[in-house]
């Protein structure tokens, strides 16, 4: 839209929505220059990432442990690598 656009369309305004529109555009243009988004009425605000997580969390319920009577973490992959070689490969008649 063109700044002609607008002026034709604040033409068409009140003479106190006119007197509105410049008020509101000279704060504007006074106004610091903020980097963020201008947020709007139409857009809610969007949701901290850490309430999302906690919301995805509670929806997945409970993680089931697998070996937790393996305590040495390097031991634990090790026992989950062998399961899975041998899932996928099978024992090939060992």
């Amino acid at each position: 839209m063109t700044v002609m656009e607008v002026l034709a369309q604040a033409k068409a305004l009140s003479r106190e929505e006119q007197k509105e529109l410049a008020k509101l555009l000279i704060d504007m243009a006074e106004a610091p220059e903020v980097d963020a988004p201008i947020a709007t009425l139409e857009s809610p605000p969007e949701e901290h990432w850490g309430k999302s997580l906690n919301r995805l969390m509670n929806e997945l319920g409970p993680i089931e442990l697998v070996d937790s009577h393996i305590e040495d973490p390097v031991e634990w992959v090790k026992a989950q690598r062998e399961k899975e070689g041998k899932q996928r490969l099978g024992d090939w008649g060992e």
